[in-house]
């Protein structure tokens, strides 16, 4: 049996992430970011998967390891994605769609197609302005070198922990008003470190060793 092995993630689920990432416009990195973790929140937090049909999905998702897939489409992909139940993220020149989890081995064939590695953005020249708060930063460890998509996956990952173990009332305003994300790109690594409310530790699946910190969160309050 493997050292890793964990009879509660058998077999193992994930919430697939697709980006749509055109030759021509591709969306910046931190865009990319910023949108998935948006859209994991607005899944989670949409009626269909409070008390609907992804309500089971959900819980059983949760209850295993939490993972993360993310995909790139371009062309007729995307709207082959989009015709598939799911949350549809658009900010800053990207879009994201986030969809209800599912085992690994199930997923569906207009998502299986699309490819997971190789998703790598480049940052825009001068980062977006923060919205009004409510809203989360999401900080990525400057000292762990990720893909665009890893990152998206690790952005996800923090922001649902936060909607998950984040004060409640804060929690609710930040849904309330959006469920907006942005990177806190020009903050020192340690500040972000002493402000964050959570923190993502990587299953060591991909790119990193297991227990890395990846990024971390925090709600910004009015």
């Amino acid at each position: 049996m493997r050292p890793d092995y964990d009879p509660l993630d058998d077999p193992p689920w994930a919430m697939q992430l697709v980006v749509r990432a055109e030759k021509a416009d591709p969306p910046s990195h931190a865009a990319v970011c910023e949108a998935a973790a948006t859209a994991v929140v607005r899944l989670l937090t949409d009626p269909r998967a409070v008390d609907g049909e992804w309500r089971a999905a959900v819980r059983e998702w949760e209850a295993r390891r939490i993972r993360k897939v993310t995909r790139r489409a371009r062309g007729v992909r995307w709207p082959e994605a989009e015709a598939l139940p799911g949350v549809t993220v658009e900010h800053a020149g990207a879009q994201v769609r986030a969809f209800p989890p599912g085992p690994v081995a199930d997923v569906p064939p207009q998502l299986a197609k699309l490819q997971v590695a190789g998703l790598d953005l480049a940052e825009a020249g001068e980062p977006e302005p923060p919205p009004e708060p409510p809203y989360a930063a999401i900080a990525l460890n400057p000292d762990v070198t990720i893909t665009t998509g890893k990152a998206a996956a690790q952005c996800g990952h923090a922001a649902q922990l936060l909607l998950r173990q984040g004060r409640r009332k804060d929690v609710a305003a930040w849904v309330e008003a959006g469920a907006a994300v942005r990177l806190a790109r020009d903050v020192p690594w340690s500040e972000c470190v002493r402000k964050a409310t959570v923190a993502v530790r990587d299953g060591g699946f991909t790119e990193v060793p297991p227990g890395t910190m990846t990024a971390i969160a925090w709600i910004v309050r009015k």
